[in-house]
């Protein structure tokens, strides 16, 4: 060959390395996934809800490689032990999450701002992330992300529907006199009005309801801000004291059982379904059991003060958050959006748990029975969606505030040793000490 030659086809072949593009790293690499090599997950789960369980039987269907190693407690157990298991020396892959700021400021919980990015989070609907982000603050409502749903629930009031006819209730009541009405006349009639639970084990019910006078009274926004601990935010408010009064004087006319101190949440529920109480608030994860009794069960969201006023409801994600020193970080938050995208993982969520899966927007929602509570319940998350008004649970304002402000006081309230205007009072106090520490 001449040099002549030569040095054309080096200029040629240069010509087309730079026309071509270079290879990029492939989907695979770009984001993060379990891999194929044997992995097992340490997560920690709340007792007493088969959601997950049956989420991480698939997940390792599809994704062999991948078994878990799971542990579970109740829900105010998780509360104190949470800070333990997250610093410990085998921090958790996946943890139900209580609450997540103090562990978000302790650099306890993994910033999922990465993932986010790598799985598009960022352009689901608003409402699905922003309660999972933490500024800095120490707010909730905007900053980093810490947490993801593994669907996002709704509470209410559920209602036996043949003991309800017994009493004259056709159809759900329209304000909260005509609730009253109506569970006067299941004393009257010697029916327990409303079954609840209020065991130290499993947190104080009777949360779900005053939450829900409060909303009643009130507008949501405070509520939220004291939750999200925005600076100034208190629990003691003019209508949280009428609402406060209320649940007192439910609790003075004996619409709860008497012995509600010593009834843990699952035996309410079951309880419940056996036909003792002819209302139950609660939350949609138990919309698979009371679909076992078709017919049986109906929902209806809080009524207003006014015939006409917006309903509200407590409405979150049931929130999951990675250890900041997990040793599968990647595949844990892999499981976190494959749990709200794969068809299979979002028709376990609507048939399991009860909930909407949540999602990118687009997502078709998964076909449920026309008859069932579950489809009451989706339609009244639409509801409360177009409304605006959904509140994430007083319960998760702090760590402990569950365990050491609602529950105990709201206990002495039933033993007749509180009054709403000191429950009140005695939560914000033990509110503002826990920020304090």
């Amino acid at each position: 060959m001449s040099t002549r030659k030569f040095f054309c086809t080096v200029a040629l072949l240069a010509v087309l390395l730079v026309a071509m593009p270079l290879p990029g790293p492939s989907t695979a690499q770009e984001v993060p996934n379990c891999g194929t090599e044997p992995i097992t997950l340490n997560a920690y789960f709340e007792t007493g809800f088969d959601l997950p369980f049956k989420l991480a039987e698939e997940f390792s269907r599809q994704y062999p490689n991948v078994t878990w190693d799971i542990k579970q407690d109740q829900f105010t157990n998780l509360i104190n032990s949470t800070p333990r298991l997250l610093s410990g020396d085998n921090p958790p892959d996946l943890i139900r999450l209580p609450t997540m700021v103090s562990f978000a400021k302790q650099g306890l919980l993994k910033n999922l701002d990465e993932y986010a990015a790598a799985f598009g989070w960022n352009e689901w609907p608003v409402p699905q992330i922003n309660q999972n982000r933490v500024a800095e603050d120490g707010t909730r409502g905007s900053g980093s992300l810490y947490a993801m749903g593994l669907n996002y629930s709704l509470t209410g009031i559920f209602y036996n529907k043949e003991l309800a006819a017994q009493i004259g209730m056709t159809e759900p009541p329209k304000t909260l006199a005509e609730f009253d009405e109506v569970l006067a006349r299941a004393k009257e009639a010697g029916l327990l009005p409303i079954m609840m639970w209020g065991s130290a084990k499993s947190g104080m019910g009777l949360a779900f309801p005053l939450q829900n006078l409060m909303a009643a009274y009130g507008p949501v926004e405070p509520i939220n801000d004291w939750i999200f601990q925005k600076p100034g935010a208190t629990i003691d408010t003019p209508t949280n004291l009428l609402a406060a009064q209320h649940l007192q004087r439910w609790i003075e006319s004996g619409y709860f059982p008497p012995d509600i101190n010593a009834i843990e949440y699952t035996d309410a529920n079951a309880r419940f379904v056996e036909g003792e109480g002819v209302f139950i608030f609660n939350g949609d994860w138990e919309n698979a059991r009371y679909d076992t009794k078709p017919g049986k069960f109906g929902f209806f969201l809080m009524p207003p003060l006014e015939e006409g006023g917006k309903p509200a409801a407590m409405s979150a994600p049931l929130t999951f958050g990675i250890a900041a020193r997990a040793k599968h970080a990647d595949c844990a938050a892999f499981f976190l959006n494959w749990v709200a995208t794969d068809e299979t993982a979002r028709q376990i969520n609507v048939t399991v748990g009860g909930s909407n899966p949540g999602g990118p927007a687009g997502l078709p929602m998964p076909s449920v029975a026309p008859d069932s509570v579950t489809n009451e319940t989706l339609a009244a998350g639409v509801v409360i969606g177009e409304a605006g008004t959904a509140m994430d649970f007083i319960a998760n304002a702090t760590s402990a505030i569950f365990a050491q402000g609602w529950t105990p006081e709201l206990q002495k309230m039933v033993a007749g040793k509180q009054d709403a205007a000191g429950l009140l009072k005695a939560v914000q106090a033990e509110y503002e000490r826990q920020l304090a520490e």
